[in-house]
């Protein structure tokens, strides 16, 4: 990264088939959760906590905040400096447990490593960021194959709700949500990420 982390926040439920092969609403407004800083890894680290565990990947866009806002700005996608492909790791049968008794989801979604983020790409490499392509293979299985034009909150969207209550800050990170086709992920198993645009791919190891 070119700045030193922040805060990382992430949105759920923002691909409509997503949300539905969880059998959860289409929500009406962005739902908001948040990652520690310790729970970022690099794709090929190995440290992850709960390691015996199965987990649940998912795929996302994450964009880098290039500059510090001020609270109820009109924020466009210049405060972006640069996007990078990354994995939400989740422990969907403790996600599910919590729900089910009304708690937070902080022990299913932020652990030591379960935010994996790859390198960060410069935002005018993309065309245009509201189509934004990207692939997730997993053990050379394609799993997703997504697209930010189909988000049900675009990234200006995403911006203007997090900047309407916090400030967004220079380093702060926000995963912008997954498509459908999540599944399972263990220690051990391989990936790689993809943004087509720009021929740009990854592996990393779980």
């Amino acid at each position: 990264m070119r700045f030193p982390l922040k805060n990382i926040y992430c949105v759920a439920r923002n691909y409509a088939l997503h949300a539905k092969e969880l059998n959860n609403e289409i929500p009406d407004e962005p739902v908001i959760f948040l990652k520690s800083t310790t729970s970022v890894r690099s794709l090929t680290q190995g440290d992850i906590a709960f390691a015996d565990e199965q987990f649940h990947y998912e795929a996302e866009v994450v964009c880098l905040i290039g500059k510090d806002t001020s609270m109820g700005d009109n924020l466009s996608i210049d405060v972006i400096d640069s996007f990078a492909l990354g994995i939400d790791l989740t422990r969907r049968k403790k996600q599910t447990e919590l729900k089910k008794k009304g708690h937070p989801w902080t022990l299913s979604k932020s652990f030591y490593g379960s935010a994996l983020i790859g390198e960060f790409k410069n935002r005018e490499l993309f065309q245009n960021p509201k189509n934004i392509s990207f692939k997730f293979t997993l053990n050379d299985v394609l799993k997703q194959n997504g697209n930010t034009k189909n988000m049900i909150f675009s990234l200006e969207k995403i911006l203007n709700y997090l900047n309407s209550f916090t400030p967004l800050l220079q380093g702060d990170i926000i995963f912008t949500g997954t498509p459908e086709g999540v599944g399972h992920i263990q220690k051990g198993d391989s990936f790689e990420l993809e943004f087509p645009e720009i021929g740009h791919k990854e592996k990393g190891h779980l």
